[in-house]
């Protein structure tokens, strides 16, 4: 039986692709620090999302390791008969590198360094999720041009960390290039993916990142909303199961074609801020209450993926457009209502 350890395994990402591999019969560790930090900022129920997160592993028989992807020893100790490592721990939000660049740095660069060194001492291969946000954001300025075109963005665009960067830019643009060092000086199989907009089951975004995520939570408990900026900006929306599947589809079809890939839902899944707002409000019947304020450093306003890469190197493309997505996304809200309520 084939063994996969997937890090950051308890959290969103990183449950539904335990979830995936598990059905296709794989022996599945989920590697995860159980950090509450990050949702401690949402003002949800942190305890009962942590329980909940812990009971659903459990549920489909996958073993729960309670171990910081920053130690590399345990991290290699756990990996040890493993044909496969999935690097999903990370710190995703921008905000938060803001506060603390240091910890985004240790867990994004030495974290995935982590992953990097023990897939190469077992000789396996090794998937890392990177962002859309190493695009940066020098594009802000032409928003309207951008979504008049439908504009996509594929991987040999020379915009990367363009405009105003952060930390987190810094981060998960090294995570990238440490990546490639691995492939080009030791041969490793190191698939990398340029991720954007998922959303879908089990998300329990806040402010700092995952926003349709957020959105939903907020108009289902009629809690306010804020948009900083322009309620213009744009993401191709990404299913978390069509997210889950291309680490399956890349390790069974395009291992000889290792690199990075922009994984996205493409010019069919493209939404608005202002057009989900609208369908949420459509879908729930709920009346939204909205702030607009001042943008943010380093906010990424226009991104929509061009996908042809991947389709053409291992046959992986999305599936799930949000007309189907949403929905999801809404029920599982609405049935885990006490999630989101201390």
């Amino acid at each position: 039986m084939p063994k996969v350890l997937v890090t950051g395994g308890a959290g969103f990402l990183g449950s539904h692709i335990c979830e995936l591999f598990k059905s296709k019969g794989w022996d599945v560790i989920a590697y995860d620090s159980l950090t509450k930090f990050e949702l401690s900022r949402t003002g949800y129920n942190i305890e009962k999302i942590r329980e909940y997160s812990v009971k659903f592993l459990e549920s489909i028989n996958v073993n729960l390791v309670a171990e910081d992807i920053r130690d590399n020893h345990k991290l290699g100790k756990y990996a040890k008969g493993c044909d496969y490592i999935i690097n999903c721990a990370a710190q995703p939000a921008m905000t938060i590198s803001l506060e603390s660049p240091g910890y985004d740095a240790d867990v994004n660069i030495m974290g995935t360094l982590n992953v990097l060194q023990v897939a190469r001492q077992l000789g396996v291969p090794a998937a890392i999720c990177s962002t859309i946000h190493v695009y940066g954001n020098g594009d802000n300025d032409s928003l309207d041009w951008l979504i008049d075109a439908n504009y996509a963005y594929s991987e040999t665009s020379d915009d990367l960390l363009t405009g105003q960067i952060t930390p987190l830019h810094f981060s998960k643009h090294s995570t990238e290039i440490a990546a490639r060092s691995f492939s080009e000086s030791f041969g490793s199989k190191i698939f990398v993916a340029r991720l954007t907009g998922m959303y879908g089951e089990r998300a329990c975004g806040g402010e700092d990142h995952s926003w349709l995520s957020n959105f939903t939570i907020r108009t289902i408990n009629n809690i306010p909303i804020n948009i900083y900026g322009t309620d213009k900006q744009i993401r191709d929306m990404l299913y978390v199961r069509d997210a889950a599947r291309v680490f399956y589809e890349w390790f069974e079809n395009g291992q000889s074609k290792p690199g990075t890939y922009n994984i996205g839902g493409g010019i069919p899944c493209i939404l608005s801020l202002k057009r989900s707002l609208e369908i949420l409000s459509e879908l729930t019947g709920n009346t939204q209450k909205i702030n607009h304020l001042p943008s943010r450093k380093g906010d990424l306003w226009y991104f929509v993926s061009d996908t042809t890469k991947a389709f053409n190197s291992f046959g992986w493309k999305p599936t799930i457009t949000p007309d189907i997505g949403i929905p999801k996304l809404i029920k599982w809200v609405s049935d885990n209502h006490d999630l989101f309520i201390k």
